[in-house]
């Protein structure tokens, strides 16, 4: 390696060069070494390799693969929804890179895809290079790993001290150990847990914590450095902190991370605790608000805390072996699981147990998923948009705009036919048309919602009915009853009472397509029960061969249906039941994980269910893989106790929280829908944010692949002024002389038109709109910081 070292000196620590080092021909491929779906797949047919220099930022280095197009190959990717022109890695040694020769000779650069699973690899393959050319390429690799773990130059670097950073095979072992990695605080290196192509190089970190990691997060008897709390597990590892700015995390400390036991606070409140030979650097109590995330790639855990001042932040452990990162997670899994059911860990059966930890480890692909071309899709064709591009010119109007009533928008329902959606306001129900133009335009309003009796009331739920001609309401203050609402009227012509004793809590359609029928019956639930409502039955209408009631208190909360009827019932306990009809026992019973649901929704075939708790999204596979009923959906036979279904959990990465105003905070989630169209994408939202997962992606186990747009609603502008102008003439209400000049921008609820996967209906606490899902973008500092996002949809201001 020392004949280059008159050319590394060169280009290595000129501040001009950019790029240090060009390989300026080869092919990317995708290698999977170990999965069953093997092989290698192309990536960039022509690609150049660079190792790049990032900028400001001493001491960083990244790998960076550019596709190289052919004359006239750049006018056709104009036309094309996306594009995928480079993929970059950050330096350093979990890279594992190495380099190697293909069966006729040519050399290659071989390094781990960190982003996908564990068998995966990236290959280079640069023919034509010749062997100087490969081995400089090669130093300059491990100077940059040097560089990146010591904080200093590589300069006047004997090839002694580049040994470490060569990967050699792991030798065999009974046991999965993993070498250990060297943590020292002055040279440490500060990589986030996935360093992958958004994650940019690290800042000079700082080794002292900030001043806001402890005070009000601390338990009350921890006023000394370290309180006196009974200790679960306890590891070394070293603790980072999101910094927004740059966007990677930062090392703050190498410190001994603990769970530990807050006696005071009861038998079950537990601390993740933090602390160095100073003493504790913090103490944060466990709970599903942490949004927690485990890397068993990285081998950290992130999570998200917010500080005494209000501000989120996202926080991260690395560990330092495997061992220790498995001891660490399972004690802590089972300390959240405690905390939420508060009930001891040794109270849950076996199955159960290995049910709930298995929801924590590394993403893996789901079984019996077609192995697909990993193009991206749709959603991610104008990421990268211009931000001059002019918004949405509207006419000035000279009329007043009507005063906003009282109340907000509650809940959205979508229609089935007809191009409708309603959206409940109070006592109100406005109606809304689909334009053909990805646009909502208001159409009518519903008001003064009422029994047949003249009582006015605001519709806890809503859902439609016999083809779209009905709607069905519950009545918060008429728990035992539901009222039937004709629409062409738009009036409450009928009060159906279910039970005298039983309430009626959630309702869903008999099946998932039957409001585009005439079917009359329905199902509900109650707290410990599940039937069916016939209203054509005189007297009450719950039908009694059609009942399934338990004895304990479930806390049912949501119900779902199949194309063929078959339901899923999910509790505020967290718990889910399948049933294949009404009035039999459940097929199958998965294991609360203690957070209590509340949405539940199912593909048409049954196969997939997704369940909404406040802070993740749990997808669960409901085909039996092995025993005697393989083949079959655990609504139709029980899974064997030891091959219950692996529950994946779809959640907002740690560090893209750190950027939002606000914890998260899910609406219930849903599967696009339409006869004959296989489900591709999951929407659900959080505060300002619409939020969309790409559903062939998550089957792969890819699931933190999702995109968002955040809404940022205008201030009284033309536009606004044009909408409330039609609606004075729409409705009586009353011109104000002063109109806002602001709305909450907060997402209500949203849900895809029926029979589309891109267009997304969004009802906002004041407005109604509708987005294409091209227009959602990657989470990125700039879509996700507050004030960084713009609407371009077409925007329905509702003040029915």
């Amino acid at each position: 390696m020392n004949i280059f070292r008159s050319l590394l000196g060169k280009v290595w620590h000129d501040p001009n060069a950019a790029e240090v080092v060009k390989i300026s021909e080869g092919q990317l491929y995708l290698v999977r070494s170990g999965a069953v779906r093997g092989g290698r797949e192309c990536i960039y047919n022509d690609a150049m390799a660079t190792i790049r220099r990032v900028p400001s930022v001493e001491h960083h280095f990244q790998l960076v693969i550019t596709r190289v197009y052919e004359d006239g190959d750049q006018e056709l990717l104009e036309d094309e929804e996306e594009t995928d022109e480079e993929r970059v890695f950050l330096i350093g040694e979990e890279l594992e890179f190495r380099t190697a020769t293909t069966a006729d000779g040519e050399p290659t650069f071989v390094w781990r895809d960190l982003d996908g699973d564990v068998d995966e690899l990236y290959e280079f393959v640069a023919p034509g290079t010749n062997e100087p050319t490969r081995a400089f390429f090669e130093t300059c690799m491990y100077r940059a790993m040097y560089e990146r773990k010591y904080r200093a130059s590589a300069d006047n670097l004997a090839d002694a001290d580049l040994q470490e950073f060569i990967w050699h095979p792991p030798a065999a072992k009974k046991s999965k150990g993993k070498a250990t990695r060297k943590a020292s605080a002055s040279k440490s290196d500060p990589v986030a847990p996935a360093a992958t192509a958004q994650d940019s190089a690290v800042a000079t970190t700082s080794t002292s914590p900030p001043a806001s990691s402890v005070g009000q997060n601390t338990p009350a008897q921890s006023q000394s450095s370290e309180p006196d709390m009974p200790t679960l597990v306890s590891e070394p590892a070293e603790l980072h902190l999101w910094d927004k700015d740059h966007g990677v995390f930062l090392k703050q400390a190498d410190v001994i991370a603990r769970v530990a036991h807050n006696p005071a606070g009861g038998q079950y409140d537990y601390w993740l605790v933090a602390s160095t030979e100073e003493g504790q650097v913090l103490a944060h109590k466990l709970s599903s608000d942490m949004n927690q995330r485990w890397s068993s790639r990285v081998i950290s855990f992130t999570w998200n805390n917010v500080d005494d001042s209000g501000v989120g932040n996202s926080w991260c452990l690395r560990f330092l072996t495997e061992e220790s990162f498995d001891r660490f997670r399972e004690v802590c899994t089972r300390a959240l699981w405690e905390a939420s059911n508060q009930l001891l860990w040794n109270k849950a059966k076996p199955d159960e147990q290995n049910y709930v930890l298995s929801s924590v480890t590394e993403d893996v692909e789901m079984k019996d998923v077609e192995d697909e071309s990993d193009e991206e899709d749709a959603v991610e064709e104008e990421l990268d948009k211009s931000e001059d591009e002019e918004e949405e010119e509207y006419p000035e109007e000279d009329e007043e705009a009507p005063a906003m009533p009282k109340g907000r928008n509650k809940q959205l329902t979508v229609g089935y036919k007809g191009d409708r959606s309603y959206v409940v306001r109070d006592d109100k129900i406005g109606v809304f048309s689909h334009t053909g133009q990805g646009q909502v335009k208001y159409y009518a309003s519903i008001s003064n919602v009422a029994t047949p009796k003249g009582k006015v009331f605001s519709p806890k739920h809503v859902m439609l009915h016999d083809q779209d001609t009905k709607m069905v309401l519950m009545n918060p203050a008429e728990p035992h009853a539901l009222y039937s609402l004709d629409i062409e009227r738009g009036k409450v012509v009928e009060e159906w009472k279910v039970h005298d004793d039983i309430t009626v809590d959630a309702i869903a359609p008999d099946n998932k397509f039957a409001q585009m029928t005439p079917e009359q019956t329905l199902v509900g639930i109650s707290h410990n029960s599940l039937f069916r409502i016939d209203p054509r039955v005189s007297g009450t209408k719950m039908v009694d061969s059609q009942f399934k009631q338990y004895v304990s208190r479930n806390a049912f909360s949501s119900v779902a249906t199949t194309e063929a009827g078959k339901l899923a019932v999910a509790s505020e306990k967290g718990d889910l039941r399948l049933f294949d009809s009404i009035g039999k026992n459940a097929k199958t019973a998965l294991p609360p994980l203690g957070d209590p649901i509340i949405g539940v929704d199912v593909t048409a075939n049954g196969r997939w269910i997704v369940a909404t708790t406040k802070t993740y999204l749990l997808l669960i596979d409901t085909l039996i893989g092995e025993g005697r009923y393989t083949g079959s959906l655990g609504f139709d036979r029980s899974f064997p106790a030891n091959a219950k279904p692996i529950p994946r959990r779809l959640q907002l990465r740690a560090e893209h929280v750190a950027y939002m105003d606000n914890s998260v905070s899910f609406t219930p989630a849903r599967f696009n829908m339409g006869e004959g169209k296989e489900e591709n994408a999951i929407v659900t939202s959080t505060g300002q944010y619409v939020v969309a997962w790409d559903f062939a992606k998550v089957k792969k186990g890819q699931l933190d692949k999702y995109e968002i747009k955040k809404y940022v609603c205008p201030s009284a502008t033309s536009a606004l002024r044009l909408v409330r102008a039609r609606l004075i003439r729409a409705s009586s209400l009353p011109p104000s002389p002063t109109p806002p000049h602001r709305y909450d921008q907060y997402v209500v609820q949203d849900n895809f038109k029926f029979g589309d996967d891109k267009e997304i209906i969004v009802a906002l606490q004041n407005d109604v709109l509708a987005i294409n899902k091209k227009n959602l973008r990657r989470p990125t500092r700039a879509s996700l910081a507050p004030g960084g996002g713009r609407t371009r949809s077409s925007i329905v201001n509702a003040p029915y």
